[in-house]
């Protein structure tokens, strides 16, 4: 057995002190997970023994330890110079003549395996890789597509020396690390070609909010290293654990990168001294761009490989272990491989009953948008860098706005109270060394530094779902600190509403008895963009309207009714995976004629009213020739939803339903339409819904009130008017008998009743009212549940 040389057959997550944390998984899957599917390409460790061996033999500790005496890790100028003059000292040495031998055996053996003509990579293993609480992402060096004795020995020494890069030294400093008692291994394994192929980064949680039920994937063309620097936008999919494990397989959701360059090889290896000469990028041809860069089998054989990876180091642990995860897939043999594994850094440490909501108090001028990294608000005045040359500039307190950051940036991002990118997906390396600082970032803002300028005040927020938000000027905002283990639960069931699904898994975290009205609307007019029937008669639309559908429907093989029937039931999988199994109770569309004819071809569709809201909308337009096969469109995805993506958690709600003949006709549709074995509410929201709620309950399995339609029909007073705005109130008692007589209804024919809207966060008098008619639930606006949590529970106690 060598001393030097570790096969991965050898190895696992014990041999970390050896090996480093990247070899040690490396072995662990080759050994342990191989057998359930999951590929790994074979390779060997080059030890922290032969990296001891390599500074004796050159005579390199004393004046290596010599440079760390009296060091200022946050001098960055001293940092550069240390750094520096370290990766000199090992690049001059020669590799032992004993060590020498023994890598270039292993590759020979490689060669045996996968061919002469096998290419390596070769990619630093730090011994204090992958601890619980440090990553390492991104601090030390891989060289890819190495051939060659001289090469191989040549990116063996670059990974050593990568050992003291500025931004691996101030990394363990940061997290109390000493650099001279951090060892160096080195894989060596067969390259996975995915320069004609593509690659990525996945996790098995979501990054930015640590929900655990989804696997988080990022995909692009060619070399990772791109999908890791954060120098391009990537593709991101997400597979829902739970229903996945049930036997559905499908994508909960997905969204388009731009994906604007790929890292390919170069053609030629003529001199062995940069590690640009072994990359380059070029530009994604625009068909590649459009693309998904892999299919829905390949992201659903990567989920289950993440599940399958969680679980096994899980088990290890004997502790819940979320994982971290690169992968490649190779364009010569088109098969998917794990390239690494790592424990996830950030949320495994949290405590899953602890958490903060941040708030904005008020909002301004948005500046910018882009990727959110994290779910805090920072503020302070821009600094704009193009380089690490420019940090003395930066002060405490900083707004970081850069092109893109890498890890060497740390010394200077640790001191932003928020940092800004033109490029990069949530899991690049700036992403993660966020995340880990506890920051703030936006990433993927494009053009942020020229919309921006030095030492203007800006507001950064991440708290509003998956778009961060930059605002012009330091705006308040407030931090709730919850513990809701601590919350009372109260009889009357607290649920919320939600029709943003980048809001979703950022309010898994809330203790609420499901969704009480998740709305369609916000996914047709944010996602689909288009008019239901636009998709349905192309014919009818001008070539302009024509190629922006056909453009949106592009990664969808061009059809555009699977664009739309995917992209909706995604979007309403998305909102109900963050309760499941909880109910989610979602209405199917409500625009208004004038709402619908600001979608894309809408104009073509819609007739020209007087007064929307008491118009063509709701029940009325599902049977409607006008609208029947848009109804259509949005039945099947809810039963794609229900049925193939397993979210048996849906309920389906119709709203402004004004008569029982109505209510029938689009029941009868429905089940034609597929959906005879799905339960179905009916909005309660028109005076007539209450006085006939016996006939309506023949046909539907429950009710929930909407307060804003029925107070407005109930007293005549249009919401929308200001001059008559006074007269709106829940709380009028001939508002609060048509909620009462409705309850009463659901009750006597033992079916659900709810109410949605905020008169109970509003008014405590209207909540302690519904407690005492013994309403069901209440489903209010995530910022007001936890407040009616406690209200009610103190009501149900008092009474």
């Amino acid at each position: 057995m060598s001393q030097y040389i570790k096969w991965f057959k050898e190895i696992g997550v014990k041999d970390v002190a050896e090996v480093g944390g990247k070899n040690a998984s490396l072995g662990e899957m080759y050994n342990h997970l191989t057998p359930l599917g999951v590929k790994v390409p074979n390779g060997f460790a080059v030890t922290a023994t032969a990296y001891r061996h390599y500074l004796d033999v050159n005579n390199l500790w004393e004046p290596l330890q010599k440079l760390f005496e009296d060091f200022n890790p946050d001098d960055i100028n001293q940092l550069k110079r240390v750094g520096k003059t370290a990766r000199e000292m090992i690049m001059k040495g020669e590799v032992p003549k004993d060590l020498k031998e023994e890598i270039l055996k292993g590759y020979e053996k490689l060669k045996r395996e996968y061919g002469e003509d096998v290419s390596l990579a070769v990619r630093s293993s730090a011994t204090a890789e992958d601890s619980p609480t440090a990553s390492f992402a991104g601090q030390n060096e891989t060289y890819l597509n190495i051939k060659g004795d001289n090469n191989l020995l040549w990116a063996y020494k670059m990974c050593l020396a990568s050992n003291f890069t500025d931004r691996s030294i101030n990394y363990k400093y940061v997290h109390h690390f000493d650099p001279m008692k951090v060892y160096l291994s080195v894989v060596i394994m067969k390259m996975v070609r995915s320069d004609i192929g593509s690659s990525g980064v996945m996790f098995s949680i979501d990054t930015e909010t640590g929900f655990r039920d989804v696997v988080f994937i990022n995909a692009a063309w060619g070399l990772g290293e791109n999908v890791v620097q954060g120098t391009i936008d990537p593709d991101a999919f997400y597979v829902h654990k739970p229903t996945f494990k049930k036997g559905h397989r499908a994508v909960l959701k997905r969204k388009r990168g731009s994906k604007e360059k790929m890292m390919v090889f170069s053609e030629t290896l003529e001199k062995a001294n940069l590690a640009e000469q072994f990359t380059k990028n070029v530009p994604t041809p625009i068909e590649k761009r459009m693309k998904f860069a892999i299919t829905d089998e390949e992201i659903l054989k990567l989920a289950d490989w993440a599940m399958k990876i969680e679980e096994h180091y899980s088990e290890v642990n004997k502790r819940y272990t979320p994982m971290d995860m690169e992968w490649a897939k190779d364009g010569i043999d088109g098969e998917l491989y794990m390239v690494q594994a790592r424990p996830e850094t950030v949320h495994s440490q949290e405590k899953i009953t602890e958490f903060e909501i941040y708030r904005l108090k008020e909002k301004g001028k948005v500046l910018l948008t882009g990727n959110a990294v994290g779910e805090k608000i920072g503020a302070g005045r821009v600094k704009i860098m193009y380089s690490m040359a420019e940090a003395d500039k930066f002060n405490e307190g900083d707004v970081l706005v850069a092109p893109t950051t890498s890890p060497d940036w740390e010394p200077v991002m640790k001191k932003a109270s928020a940092i800004i990118t033109e490029t990069g997906g949530r899991t690049c390396h700036a992403a993660i060394v966020s995340r880990e600082l506890g920051k703030p970032a936006v990433v993927g803002a494009k053009n942020a530094t020229k919309v921006l300028h030095d030492n203007q005040p800006v507001t950064v927020s991440c708290a509003e779902g998956e778009i961060g938000k930059v605002y012009d000027g330091i705006l308040p905002y407030e931090v709730e600190k919850v513990d809701i283990s601590k919350l009372p639960r109260p009889k009357t069931k607290i649920m919320m509403n939600l029709g943003n699904p980048e809001l979703a898994f950022s309010l898994a975290k809330l203790p609420v008895d499901g969704i009480g009205l998740a709305r369609m609307e916000f996914i047709i007019n944010n996602y689909i963009k288009a008019h239901p029937m636009a998709i349905k008669h192309p014919e009818l639309l001008s070539d302009t309207e024509r190629a922006l559908i056909d453009e949106l429907a592009f990664p969808y093989e061009g059809d555009a009714e699977d664009f739309f029937v995917k992209t909706l039931s995604e979007g309403v999988a998305t909102i109900a995976s963050c309760v499941y199994p909880k109910k989610c109770i979602v209405r199917m569309s409500d625009f208004k004629s004038n709402e619908y004819a600001n979608l894309l071809g809408g104009r073509h569709f819609e007739p020209i009213e007087d007064n929307p809201m008491l118009g063509f909308r709701g029940a009325a337009r599902y049977t409607h020739p006008n609208y029947a096969e848009g109804f259509e469109l949005e039945c099947k995805a809810m039963k794609r939803a229900i049925e193939e993506m397993g979210f048996d958690n849906i309920v389906l709600m119709i709203p402004f339903c004004r008569r029982v003949d109505e209510a029938k006709r689009v029941k009868r549709a429905m089940v034609e339409h597929g959906l005879d074995k799905v339960q179905i509410y009916m909005m309660c929201e028109i005076p007539n819904n209450v006085i006939q709620i016996d006939e309506f309950l023949q046909v539907y399995d429950g009710i929930s009130i909407g307060t804003n339609d029925l107070t407005q029909l109930t007293l005549g007073v249009d919401r929308d008017s200001e001059i008559v705005a006074f007269d709106y109130d829940e709380r009028d008692p001939g508002v609060k008998k048509m909620v009462q007589l409705a309850v009463e209804g659901a009750k006597r024919h033992n079916k659900y009743s709810g109410l949605c809207g905020q008169a109970p966060s509003d008014y405590p008098e209207f909540a302690e009212f519904l407690v005492k008619i013994g309403i069901e639930s209440m489903s209010l606006n995530p910022d007001s549940v936890l407040k009616i949590i406690k209200d009610v529970a103190e009501m149900e106690n008092d009474n």
